[in-house]
């Protein structure tokens, strides 16, 4: 809907022409610039982010090893159908065949045929705390990895390259935790209420004020699974006749909570504001489809680190579009919080940015904290609501006492309130470790995609065959890795997602990296030739100026 005066109706407030620039972030040469304050210009830190594009013969390779998968699936498949190999997935009943099939799509097949080769690659049984080290337990399949048996060996002080242990504090008890044993022994591990009911204690309060000061804003709430943290409060800020602009690779809970909203959902490719900005445009210009009124809310999704891109999101130039056009900005920081930023306080602080550019704050207790559970923060009014039509608050039981208390303490440790810096240490020191992982890797000749200070760096493999090999050999030397592929993954686009953490040394480094060199050249997957990447338009935005 255009203003003939030159403004925009936004969200069903007018934006003036001259609102359009002065106050607001401008970007020149891909590095966001604030406009003056008080006489001195504000430059933000620049984004630098990698993802190459793989060599012609490896994405033909991988098609072809795909195709050739698929061919014997088929084969296989009909000799199941005619009772020659038996088959150990699940099928119809045969009183049920003239139902539906409940059984027969792409991803069975996929799964009985492809997946189940590489099966034990995933689902590791640990029996130990996830630190830099672990324990694994060992287990063998006598039927192609259909069923696993226990050895009753245990793999010993395994490298453990996988956890979201960013800054060491999932560990096992020590004395640093005694308050946490406290706790359980005075409120015990259940709470047996909602929010709404019984179940609100007061270290559930004390912890909500802890956030709220951590992350600077105004309140926060706090939830006991951090799935559920997105996926069931979304729909309590938005619903019909609103508009989601969501990321093309955002977290599944976030896709879940945007269908449950009944919101309308419109996806930008990752990262980029051009497309961004046209859904934006588009969304003000045209109004709801059919009606043409002007849409309730536009709510902009993203995350603070893309857990299986590594890429950070560029948070100015999304704050700088959301003030332009009067949207509402929703930041995901599960993988973020605690993990970048000088103090550990996510993407604004990264970014060197007001906390009150964002209105809505998640985060998750899983990762940085060793803890589990969500918060949501922002204005105290938002919060408020929330606390009245938060489907978590209503129907989920409050988070357990003891893991409160976890939280309370990994936090207070971070910001130094335990009258130590070991917290802050903590964070320096995944920042150097982070450098020195994706540094090193880099000059290995692998590509590695995402940001440079992205404590989650893919290392992609695109063989689903040395997608196996790769996890299978590494355990062998006693490092464990994650590795992923479809459907988490594009399909052509499987590889290993390396977690650094503070807790890591020097040495363990040293030797997984030495070890992801042979392997390397074991496996021919240092692909890497510094090429330019086959998508330039979703990540090379040097041009893009915000304002008009």
């Amino acid at each position: 809907m255009a203003d003939p005066g030159g403004g925009a109706v936004c969200n069903g407030t007018l934006l003036t022409q001259s609102e359009d620039c002065h106050g607001k972030s401008c970007t020149r040469n891909g590095i966001v610039k604030e406009a003056q304050q008080n006489g001195n210009p504000n430059f933000y830190k620049p984004i630098v982010e990698s993802f190459e594009e793989a060599p012609l013969h490896v994405m033909v390779f991988t098609y072809l090893g795909y195709g050739i998968g698929t061919l014997f699936g088929y084969l296989r498949d009909f000799l199941r159908n005619w009772g020659i190999e038996k088959c150990n997935a699940a099928v119809e009943r045969e009183e049920q065949k003239d139902f539906v099939p409940l059984y027969q799509n792409f991803e069975n097949f996929y799964t009985r045929n492809l997946y189940m080769r590489i099966r034990d690659n995933w689902n590791r049984p640990i029996c130990s705390a996830p630190g830099a080290l672990f324990d694994v337990m060992e287990r063998v399949s006598d039927d192609y990895n259909w069923t696993f048996r226990f050895t009753g060996r245990v793999i010993k002080d395994v490298i453990n390259m996988g956890s979201y242990n960013f800054l060491g504090l999932a560990a096992k008890y020590d004395e640093s935790m005694r308050t946490v044993k406290d706790v359980l022994e005075t409120y015990g591990l259940g709470v047996g209420s909602t929010r709404h009911e019984m179940g609100t204690l007061d270290i559930h309060k004390e912890l909500e004020d802890l956030v709220a000061k951590f992350l600077n804003v105004e309140a926060a709430m706090v939830f006991g699974m951090g799935f559920a943290t997105n996926s069931m409060n979304i729909p309590a800020l938005v619903g019909k006749g609103c508009l989601i602009l969501s990321d093309e690779l955002n977290h599944t809970s976030l896709v879940l909570g945007a269908r449950l909203s009944g919101a309308t959902i419109r996806i930008f490719k990752h990262n980029n504001m051009q497309s961004l900005e046209k859904l934006l445009r588009d969304a003000i210009i045209y109004g709801q489809p059919r009606t043409r009124r002007a849409w309730k809310k536009i709510l902009i999704l993203v995350e603070g680190i893309y857990s299986m891109e590594g890429s950070i999101v560029r948070l100015p130039e999304i704050v700088a579009l959301k003030k332009k056009y009067k949207a509402y900005l929703y930041v995901d920081e599960a993988h973020s919080i605690g993990s970048v930023g000088p103090t550990g306080r996510g993407v604004v602080e990264f970014f060197g940015m007001d906390p009150g550019d964002v209105d809505i704050f998640m985060g998750t207790f899983t990762k940085s904290f060793g803890a589990s559970g969500g918060y949501l923060a922002g204005r105290k009014d938002l919060v408020d609501y929330l606390r009245a039509h938060s489907h978590s608050a209503a129907y989920a039981t409050s988070m357990s006492p003891p893991i409160a208390e976890q939280i309370i303490r990994a936090m207070k440790f971070i910001m130094g309130l335990d009258g130590t810096t070991q917290g802050l240490q903590r964070v320096q020191q995944l920042a150097k470790n982070t450098r020195y992982f994706r540094e090193k890797l880099s000059k290995m000749g692998f590509i590695i995609y995402g940001n440079e200070e992205s404590p989650v760096v893919p290392l992609l493999l695109y063989m689903p065959a040395k997608v196996a090999a790769f996890a299978r050999h590494l355990l062998n030397r006693k490092i464990g890795v994650v590795v992923v592929g479809f459907p988490a993954t594009p399909l052509a686009e499987a590889r290993a997602r390396f977690c650094v953490s503070a807790a890591h040394t020097r040495e363990m480094l040293d030797a997984v990296l030495e070890a992801l060199d042979e392997m390397g050249d074991l496996l021919y997957v240092k692909y890497s030739r510094n090429r330019k990447s086959a998508r330039p338009e979703l990540y090379d935005e040097t041009s893009f100026e915000l304002e008009d």
